[in-house]
Order: structure tokens, then sequence, then C-alpha cells
């Protein structure tokens, strides 16, 4: 894809590495905790070599993306803090879901869709990652009841995660120019200028 020189940057090739690592790493467990999870999934385990190396990979991935998962909370936790211009944008998202977008409250790299997503998002990677500790019988030996706790949240918990990464990867389909950002690492000025007005003047001084 040829890009132009006016493109804004949007992140960078370490933040988007990250953002990769987690999102592979997020896949694989959803796969594998299917194949857990229910029979009908249980021909998943095939991806991983069989149900024994399923079993084993599944924790060690679910850390590898918990950590991810750290970097890019430290990166983007301050970008992400609410505003009262983000809880207005959040009253008038209706807006925005039918097309009509351009009267919206101006918003900074993130808008109030986006930060809400990161906060619930972080909360249930925390949760994911306490009740997998709790059911990683191979290395812990915690009393069964917190044992049982963890698996009930962790089903509940992964459901809800996929649910969210549902919504997440179809509003970047749905707004054009999204995934670019993440692949590529700019956006044009014009899709700055239209979905992040504020961020907009902000890098170019406009």
């Amino acid at each position: 894809m040829i890009r132009d020189p006016k493109d804004l940057k949007r992140y960078t090739a370490s933040e988007r590495a990250n953002h990769w690592v987690v999102g592979m790493c997020f896949i694989l467990l959803a796969l594998s905790g299917l194949a857990f999870f229910h029979p009908a999934f249980f021909p998943l385990t095939q991806f991983f070599g069989g149900p024994v190396w399923a079993r084993i990979l599944h924790p060690f991935i679910g850390i590898l993306m918990a950590v991810s998962f750290v970097s890019i909370f430290l990166r983007f936790r301050k970008l992400n803090l609410m505003t009262a211009t983000d809880v207005e944008w959040l009253k008038r998202s209706r807006e925005m879901v039918t097309g009509d977008d351009h009267n919206m409250p101006e918003q900074g790299k993130y808008n109030g869709g986006q930060k809400m997503l990161f906060w619930v998002l972080a909360i249930g990677m925390l949760l994911m990652t306490v009740s997998g500790i709790l059911i990683w019988r191979a290395y812990f030996h915690f009393d069964i009841t917190l044992v049982r706790l963890g698996a009930v949240v962790h089903a509940g918990m992964a459901a809800v995660m996929i649910a969210l990464i549902f919504v997440h990867v179809y509003a970047a389909i749905w707004v054009k120019g999204t995934i670019r950002a993440m692949w590529y690492g700019t956006v044009t000025r014009a899709w700055a200028k239209q979905h992040h007005r504020a961020w907009y003047r902000q890098v170019t001084g406009k």
C-alpha cells in the first residue's frame, strides 16, 4: 500500500507488536479454552497437537497474554482515563451507530467507547489471570472450593471477553481506516479529523 507522507503516526512498531501478541494469544486461548469447555469443540485441540499439549500450553499462553497486556495497560492507561467529554460521547453514541458522527463531541486519541472497553478488558484480564492460577492444578494446590470458584469465574469471564473482542474487531472493521492504524501505524488526516478531532488538533497544531 502506498501511503501519503502526510499521514499521521498513531502507533509505534513496538505498540503494534504488543497488540498483535495479545491478539494472537487470545485467539489460541479461545480455541483451546472452548475445546475444554464443551465436547463439541474438542476437535480444536488438534491445532495444538492433541488434548495433552492443548492442556499443557493453555496456561503458559495465558501467562504470555497477561504479561503482554500489562505492557499495553502501562502504555495506554493515562490515555484511557475517562473525562466529561467521554461521558457525553457515550450518551450520544447512538448517533454514531446510525452513521451520523459529525456532531459527536470532539475526542482525543480514544473515544468514550474505546476507553470503556479498555477498562472492562483490563478488569476481565485480571479476573481471568487470577482464576486461571486458581485452577492450574499442575503447579498450585488450592482448596477445592477456590478451585471450583475459579473455574466458574474463568468460564464466565472467558465468555464475556470473547464477546467484547468480537465487538472490538467489528468496530475496527466498521470504522474504515482503523485496522490500517494497527497494521501500518498510520492514519490519514481525514480519518483523524473525523473520528478523533481533538487528537488531530493536538498532533497537527491546527
